[in-house]
């Protein structure tokens, strides 16, 4: 048998075997423990199949490995949906350029089109499953040997087109007629519905695992994506220099204006006329941060498309792209100053705290942008960025974004400051710890649903852990959380009515825009509780 035909049907067998476990394991949502388990399995069987089939492993793309196993185990620890989301795409991010470049191939040299075609590249490989292992490089004639071997591999060929057939036409009878259903039910013993599930799950992993498998270990896959840059494209000094210099000048004006607000903080906002802090931070905070998303490509861009004739023309275009970066730094600080100024008004929500974060990590590229395009070292960008992008998801997982929302509100509480108790409790697990403490306070004021605070936290996260498979640290705190706190009341739980349930299930199944929509101001007890039903700004 030869090499690739044994590490082929080895692949296979991993593949199968991941299949199965990730049917086991991940048919149970929410994620926790389980899918750090099944990536951990994954990462396992892989390095023991590469060492079994002699397979090299040179490349700088397999120390993304463990970088995936860090994010996968984020999502045991996070609860927050923002949070556990960013983690997958970590783990995502991280397998690919293991694929990628994990037998040969440098990561640090790789440039902007190298990571995007790459992973591109990667996504299409694990995309066609188990097909080109099975077509290209396993010799099926030398797996099956002896006299038997052509029935065999017609008998297996014949089931294989047999099955998904005998599924699809049964599922549709089972479900156009009872009898012929208890029918299926009494003989064979089982819904057929609930193997469809099961079959489906675990061909679902199975063939996404062969893909990443066969991508990984033995296809051929181009170590450089790099596109030349076409000769019809590539611009000279005056147009290049025509464009900066333009929106230089836009950008300076517009700093000119923010100076005043800048340096003249709430005084100079409260002072203009027909501006609210509403108006001035919701208008343009998002906006800029478009600009400042939007400017960095660009650069990127026509650094790529210039055309430098001498040392001047390079000159010049570092110039008047340093002076940009320059002015998106003002653009930068103007808009996370409304975004304090809106904050210290209506408190802290995951929209601003997430475009804050971004707003740092577009700050910390454009510093390497100066660092390493400007200094021809282009080649080094795009692991610089993505390096910056690993370490602000850490960030965000090492701050706990919801815990941080809460405490921050619940402090706003404290000095009779405006806040929203509804938003409170559409927070995830990872802020019930902060909020407990302040139930005491809080709990028994009513919402706009006419339910209270306190039993919409406990009627959430006081139910008991129902599957070890979606185990959480962030779950298991709040409910934790929860438990002491019962405990702490002498046995008062609090009670709700049937309508009032059934009330709360719809308000919790269909919240009001968490933007726009009716808010309950509350004071701390010690000033006395005030409601007022008003509009978010």
């Amino acid at each position: 048998m030869g090499e690739r035909t044994r590490l082929g049907l080895g692949l296979i067998g991993v593949a199968l075997a991941l299949g199965g476990l990730g049917d086991a394991l991940l048919r149970a949502t929410p994620w926790g423990i389980n899918f750090l388990i099944w990536v951990t399995v994954l990462v396992g069987l892989t390095g023991l199949l590469a060492n079994w089939g002699h397979v090299g492993s040179g490349g700088e793309g397999k120390w993304f490995i463990f970088v995936a196993g860090v994010f996968a185990a984020g999502v045991v620890v996070r609860d927050s949906p923002v949070v556990v989301f960013l983690d997958f795409l970590g783990v995502l991010i991280s397998l690919s350029l293991a694929v990628w470049l994990g037998r040969s191939g440098s990561l640090r040299r790789a440039g902007i089109w190298d990571y995007v075609l790459g992973g591109v590249y990667t996504g299409a490989l694990t995309s066609a499953g188990p097909l080109p292992v099975s077509i290209v490089d396993i010799e099926w004639r030398e797996a099956v040997r002896g006299r038997w071997k052509g029935q065999a591999l017609a008998v297996s060929r014949g089931v294989l087109l047999a099955a998904p057939l005998l599924l699809l036409f049964g599922t549709l009878l089972v479900a156009a007629d009872a009898i012929f259903e208890r029918l299926v039910i009494d003989v064979f013993g089982f819904d057929l519905a609930e193997v469809f599930s099961h079959l489906f799950l675990i061909c679902f992993f199975a063939w996404i695992t062969a893909g990443l498998l066969w991508a990984g270990l033995m296809a051929r896959v181009p170590e450089n994506f790099a596109i030349p840059r076409p000769r019809v494209l590539p611009l000279g000094i005056v147009e290049v220099g025509i464009v900066l210099g333009l929106l230089d000048l836009m950008f300076l004006t517009f700093v000119v204006i923010q100076v005043r607000y800048l340096f003249g903080g709430a005084g100079r906002v409260a002072a203009t006329a027909s501006l609210t802090y509403a108006e001035y931070a919701r208008r343009g905070f998002f906006e800029l941060v478009t600009v400042t998303a939007l400017a960095l490509p660009l650069l990127l861009i026509a650094h790529w498309l210039l055309r430098a004739e001498n040392r001047a023309h390079e000159r010049l275009f570092k110039a008047l792209a340093g002076i940009m970066v320059g002015l998106l730094f003002v653009v930068v600080a103007s808009a996370l100053q409304r975004m304090y100024l809106y904050q210290q008004e209506f408190g802290l929500t995951e929209l601003r705290l997430y475009t804050t974060v971004f707003m740092a990590w577009i700050s910390t590229v454009l510093i390497w942008f100066v660092l390493t395009v400007l200094r021809a070292r282009r080649d080094r960008f795009a692991f610089g960025a993505l390096a910056a992008g690993f370490a602000a998801i850490f960030a965000i997982n090492a701050m706990n974004p919801d815990a941080l929302i809460a405490s921050t509100n619940i402090d706003r509480m404290e000095e009779g400051k405006r806040f929203d108790a509804y938003y409170l409790t559409t927070l995830s697990a990872d802020a019930v710890p902060a909020l407990a403490e302040s139930l005491p306070e809080i709990g028994d004021t009513r919402l706009w649903t006419g339910y209270t605070v306190e039993q919409a936290i406990v009627d959430r996260w006081g139910s008991k852990q129902s599957d070890w498979r979606t185990w959480n640290l962030g779950r298991s705190k709040a409910r934790q959380s929860i438990k002491g706190y019962l405990a702490t009341q002498s046995g008062r739980a609090p009670r709700m009515t049937g309508a009032d349930s059934r009330h709360q299930d719809k308000a919790l199944m269909h919240p009001p825009d968490r933007v726009i929509h009716n808010m309950l101001w509350i004071r701390h007890p010690n000033r006395g509780i005030s409601e007022a039903t008003v509009t978010s700004g």
